[in-house]
């Protein structure tokens, strides 16, 4: 139930937070705190997306271009993810259906370093953009979640993708 009542609430989040605009969040929690890391010229950029036909969207974000709104953190997110050796994270549709009135699934590639994993994920359509996210874990793209000071401060597995897309009509 917890889980279902988080869930929520990051979708409510990110649908307001995204409202009409392009937008990719990595949200994570060390044992202390939590972080965001946003992608503000994939937010700035004037792409629309087309989810009709076979043409299905291949999406390649800059890592370096990622800002966790902290110099440190910013840097640590981008060494964990070796900016420098593979500098895009790519998102790739592979299958798009609608499933209700204003609800889709799609089977998404996700490609970070050399590691791409394939996530159901279900988004919702608001003013004309899709909105979704998915939990995926560190570990997953063999990544081993950062330490700071001895292991006293670490970042746990599982961090939040949430995006949105605006859509053509």
């Amino acid at each position: 139930m917890k889980t279902k009542i988080t869930l929520l609430l990051i979708i409510l989040f990110s649908t307001s937070v995204f409202a009409q605009k392009n937008g990719l969040e990595i949200n994570g929690w060390t044992n202390i705190n939590t972080f965001k890391c946003s992608n503000p010229k994939f937010k700035n950029s004037s792409s629309v997306y087309s989810f009709t036909g076979n043409q299905l969207p291949n999406i390649s974000v800059a890592v370096e271009d990622f800002d966790c709104r902290n110099k440190m953190m910013t840097a640590d997110f981008r060494k964990v993810l070796q900016s420098d050796k593979y500098p895009n994270m790519i998102i790739k549709f592979l299958e798009f259906k609608k499933t209700a009135s204003n609800k889709f699934e799609a089977v998404v590639e996700v490609k970070m370093m050399t590691v791409a994993r394939k996530y159901n994920i279900e988004f919702s359509n608001y003013n004309n953009s899709l909105v979704g996210n998915k939990r995926l874990k560190f570990s997953d793209f063999k990544i081993v979640p950062p330490k700071k000071m001895g292991g006293m401060v670490y970042v746990k597995d599982e961090l939040d993708l949430v995006f949105s897309l605006e859509t053509k009509d």
